[in-house]
């Protein structure tokens, strides 16, 4: 067995220990759980990071057989390259931050032990991601991030919003996870295996073999996972969950999964599949900002601004599409451009969401920024820090990470689709628009509530994260910093030359600047009131309404589902329960109990019947056969 092979092991082992040994033997006793789960999170990250900076690539082993169905087997092995590597580091990294964060922030939390073992749960779940070498393997760790997703939401249990929340989370993800399934199935059919190597094979050599809608079903994994419309509305819901959750799997790494399985099966999707994958992408981009501005709870901002970049995340890997049509090969630069992007959103947008966890945890849970105000001088090292990850999503030119990685896909659209460029630059306008509302509001000004009054920065095991989440989302955007170990993926990242690098800095930062200066101008500092809401109650109400996708879906759910199910019960319960089961039993049971009453031990009715026999089959005998 090589070194790989058993780093590989033990990531996957460590983390289900963690889970298996809390959930059986710690479920009451949260220090002991935090302990585990952080030790066995911390080792992980250790291995992790050996792997991808000294590990070898495209291992893949003899697999383990796991399950055969006729003539096909299931096998259990691991794929692992430049691009599971990059996935590998975000998820240890992040993961770990997350994990010393949680000890603080769910300290005196009743339910700290569930909610370990939940994140260790989830740490094994997406490691199967990274690794899984086939179709199925990856459908089943999907699943259990799902689950993980579903716990950890539905971890405030007593809270009605909770668990409405996870319900949603969970059902809406099985529409998405429901296509994928069969898009899996049909795969199967049409190439006679799931195998991720062999089915890249056989694409390279005869691509003429490609289904769109494979590729389309395929993609439904992404619609689900990564938040994108119409499936999208599970997400800013999910904020219900802890905030260190919402960081870890709502932000960098469980909503990434999507982008990470698109770029991982990319020979799957044709060209014309590709094109329906930009312009959701684009549409989802320019929703999740416009929904953005009017939220008051900080991390729904957060949510929806997720959302938007998931957007731009599936955009660029959309626009490989046009690029293939035009006949120049840099289907690669979308995977790139979406990876790059990827790499850098994981750790300004968990810097975000860990931020304002540590708003919220001295703010005494207040999460309404309106509430909020006057933090800068309260909370100094959250300020500092989170402005970074504000400067980065917003894209500060030549500085921040994430002007690099959305530069890379404005860019992208520029070369290849102009429309699509232009409602990109406009999201991102909208984006530093929302943005520096929240930033105005919570930082600025004089304090707005007593619990902003009395708040104070918070000590070490959440501050240190933030830190460290700030450094990386400074420097991830540098690509003369990447090592050699993303070579494979961040190598394919489109670049501007000459004039069109100027243009490109130009339009990029002017967008950033108009958003800027509208919301200073607009909304002014350290605000008590969305000015919006009390000028433009119209505007503001459409906006709130997030064009009304949840009015939809419970008018669907209310009007054709429930009654489409009624219709089936009654059908199940009259027909086939009813007649057709307990109908032909009791049938039976109705003449048994009569021949049974029949018998009541008595000769005189004995021999009444005997009597009456004689008479019937007299009279029988006298009509038939006279």
């Amino acid at each position: 067995m090589s070194a790989e092979t058993l780093v590989v092991i033990l990531l996957f082992a460590l983390p289900f220990l963690s889970a298996a040994v809390i959930g059986i033997w710690f479920r009451l006793q949260g220090n002991i759980a935090a302990a585990i789960s952080v030790a066995s999170c911390g080792v992980v990250a250790l291995l992790g990071l050996w792997l991808v900076f000294f590990g070898e690539r495209s291992v893949a082993p003899a697999p383990v057989e796991w399950l055969t169905f006729g003539t096909y087997t299931v096998n259990m092995g691991y794929y692992f390259n430049d691009l599971a590597a990059l996935l590998l580091f975000i998820v240890v990294v992040v993961g770990l931050l997350v994990h010393i964060f949680s000890l603080e922030y769910m300290r005196k939390d009743e339910g700290k032990a569930r909610y370990f073992a939940g994140l260790s749960l989830f740490m094994f779940s997406m490691i199967g991601i990274v690794f899984a070498d086939n179709l199925i393997m990856i459908f089943i760790f999907w699943e259990l991030v799902g689950l993980s997703s579903f716990l950890l939401i539905n971890h405030y249990f007593h809270k009605p919003s909770a668990v409405a929340a996870s319900k949603k989370a969970f059902i809406v993800n099985r529409v998405g996870d429901f296509g994928f399934l069969i898009g899996i199935i049909w795969a199967y059919w049409h190439f006679g295996t799931v195998e991720l190597s062999v089915l890249a094979d056989m694409v390279g050599q005869d691509s003429d073999i490609l289904v769109t809608g494979i590729g389309l079903l395929l993609f439904c994994s992404a619609l689900g996972k990564s938040g994108q419309i119409p499936l999208h509305v599970w997400l800013p819901d999910a904020m219900e969950g802890p905030t260190p959750v919402s960081a870890l799997i709502h932000a960098a790494t469980m909503v990434a999964a999507g982008i990470y399985l698109l770029c991982r099966i990319y020979f799957l999707i044709p060209p014309e599949a590709l094109v329906v994958v930009l312009w959701v992408g684009v549409i989802t981009a320019l929703f999740g900002s416009l929904c953005a501005i009017t939220q008051k709870d900080i991390k729904k901002i957060l949510a929806y601004s997720t959302i938007s970049q998931l957007g731009y995340m599936v955009a660029a890997f959309g626009l490989g599409a046009l690029a293939v049509k035009n006949g120049v090969p840099v289907m690669q630069a979308g995977v790139a451009a979406a990876m790059f992007h990827l790499f850098t959103h994981a750790f300004f947008k968990a810097l975000l969401f860990l931020g304002s966890g540590s708003i919220i945890h001295a703010c005494h849970h207040e999460q309404n920024i309106y509430r909020m105000g006057g933090l800068r001088t309260k909370m100094p090292v959250t300020f500092v820090t989170f402005t970074i990850a504000y400067l980065a999503l917003i894209g500060l030119p030549f500085i921040t990470a994430g002007f690099f990685s959305k530069e890379a896909i404005l860019y992208l659209a520029f070369a290849n689709n102009k429309l699509a460029f232009l409602v990109l630059l406009f999201s991102a306008l909208l984006t530093a628009f929302y943005m520096t509302r929240l930033w105005l509001t919570v930082f600025f000004g004089a304090p707005k509530s007593e619990a902003a009054e009395e708040s104070k920065e918070n000590g070490l095991l959440i501050t240190v994260p933030l830190g460290i989440l700030a450094f990386f989302s400074i420097i991830a955007g540098w690509e003369f910093l990447h090592p050699q170990a993303f070579s494979g993926i961040l190598d394919g990242i489109p670049h501007p030359s000459g004039w069109t690098y100027l243009l490109m800095v130009a339009l990029g930062s002017g967008a950033m600047a108009i958003g800027v200066a509208a919301a200073y101008v607009y909304f002014g500092v350290g605000s008590r009131q969305d000015r919006l809401e009390r000028e433009h109650p119209g505007v503001y109400a459409f906006l709130s309404a997030k064009f009304f996708f949840d009015q939809v879906y419970n008018w669907y759910v209310k009007t054709i589902q429930e009654r489409l199910a009624l219709l089936l019960h009654f059908i199940d319960q009259i027909f086939i329960s009813g007649l057709i089961i307990r109908g032909s039993a009791g049938v039976l049971g109705l003449c048994s109990t009569g021949l049974r009453n029949l018998q009541t031990g008595n000769l005189q009715h004995y021999l009444y019947w005997i009597f009456f026999g004689v008479v019937v089959f007299w009279i029988l005998g006298r009509t038939v056969f006279s």
